[in-house]
């Protein structure tokens, strides 16, 4: 095909396309108005915006009537009813209590901080965390993560690791998270160089560290051929070795931990990646909304319907909101069912993001918003 023929036959289909769209508009803005008004009929009623039978009759029909073009016309028309649905929530949801929580909650953490604790003992990476969060307030420590969110029901700050840049999630916070629906507060990132310290120089046939340790020097145990053993804690494992100092037990943990309990470093940075990092956050019984807050952490389920997820995520998408995290944790007690934990950045003090996370809050199940906070560079 010749170019002059080629772009003349382009030219008449987009002109084409152009008159199509010029027409598709009004009928757009008309649908948009008449959903206005349902949105007012609904008021009146006391209905919900989402009618999940009314949808699935719409999308079942225009998939049947495009005949090859039926899974994207169904496509097209989810996004349109998302549109719709969002402008009814609009018009709806100016009572929520969401909306209610954004105006009312505190914009600082109180002061004096009172009671910080952290999972572990001194010199753990929750203790290198909490003072990068929270300065010099002091930091109190118990065995468990299950306990740290037993402390912060009693009016504590907890802070716990999330997530490791080469070891991934943390699940057993993440199920924690999930069980608890407490506010995050902070969040902060924290290097990790970890070191194999022992009571004295000498062989060493056994380590023991938390399982994300383990995992994060899992090269470095293997070629020098150790038995591995799970410890609750970096910290608390460096702990154990200097005071119990069973024969060729060494512990993997920070510098910090070592020379706080008196270890010999044998070795440093025994992980596997150079440049590893935790992510650790603060959780709070109580909401805390700080103007520059710039991440926005939610929880929810979704129905069982096709492309739910999907559907979900291109609404941040449309709304240019960035997706930094996303995790799902199986609900208990029901069987392949989960619940979703996502990370975006954004502030619920934005219309546009406070609507759309209304939205949420009314057509989804187990639907928690769990805080926007400001997350600080490594320490």
């Amino acid at each position: 095909m010749e170019t002059k023929e080629f772009e003349a036959r382009l030219a008449r289909e987009r002109e084409a396309i152009d008159r199509i769209d010029r027409e598709l508009l009004p009928l757009f803005i008309e649908r948009m108005r008449c959903s206005e008004r349902v949105a007012r009929i609904k008021r009146e009623a006391g209905a919900p915006v989402l009618s999940v039978q009314r949808e699935r009759e719409i999308l079942d029909r225009v998939s049947r009537e495009a005949g090859d073009f039926g899974g994207s016309a169904a496509a097209l028309y989810q996004e349109i009813m998302a549109i719709s649905r969002a402008r009814q929530h609009q018009l709806l949801d100016r009572d929520s209590p969401l909306r209610d929580l954004e105006r009312a909650a505190r914009r600082e953490l109180p002061q004096p901080l009172g009671r910080v604790v952290c999972q572990g003992v001194e010199g753990a990476y929750s203790h290198q965390a909490a003072r990068c969060l929270f300065g010099g307030a002091p930091v109190s420590f118990v065995p468990q993560f299950s306990q740290v969110f037993q402390e912060v029901d009693q009016g504590a700050l907890g802070v716990l690791p999330v997530e490791n840049s080469a070891a991934g999630s943390v699940t057993a916070v993440y199920d924690l998270i999930l069980r608890y629906r407490f506010f995050i507060v902070g969040a902060v990132d924290v290097r990790v160089e970890h070191c194999l310290a022992a009571p004295e120089a000498g062989p060493v046939k056994r380590v023991l560290s938390h399982p994300q340790a383990l995992s994060q020097c899992s090269d470095y145990i293997s070629a020098q051929g150790l038995e591995a053993a799970e410890f609750s804690n970096t910290a608390a494992a460096a702990e154990y070795v200097a005071q119990e100092r069973p024969q060729g037990t060494a512990a993997i943990c920070s510098r910090e931990a070592a020379e706080r309990w008196g270890l010999t470093i044998l070795a440093q940075g025994v992980q596997n990646v150079k440049n590893n990092t935790t992510r650790f956050v603060a959780v709070s019984k109580e909401a805390v909304l700080p103007e520059e807050a710039n991440k926005i952490s939610l929880c929810f389920s979704l129905p069982h319907t096709t492309g739910s997820l999907y559907h979900i995520l291109q609404r941040f998408a449309v709304g240019g909101l960035n997706l930094t995290k996303i995790e799902s944790r199986p609900i208990p007690g029901r069987s392949f069912e989960y619940d979703f934990y996502l990370d975006f950045t954004g502030s619920i003090h934005c219309p546009g993001t406070l609507e759309l996370i209304c939205a949420l809050q009314a057509e989804l199940p187990r639907f928690s918003f769990l805080g926007n906070y400001s997350e600080a560079g490594q320490e």
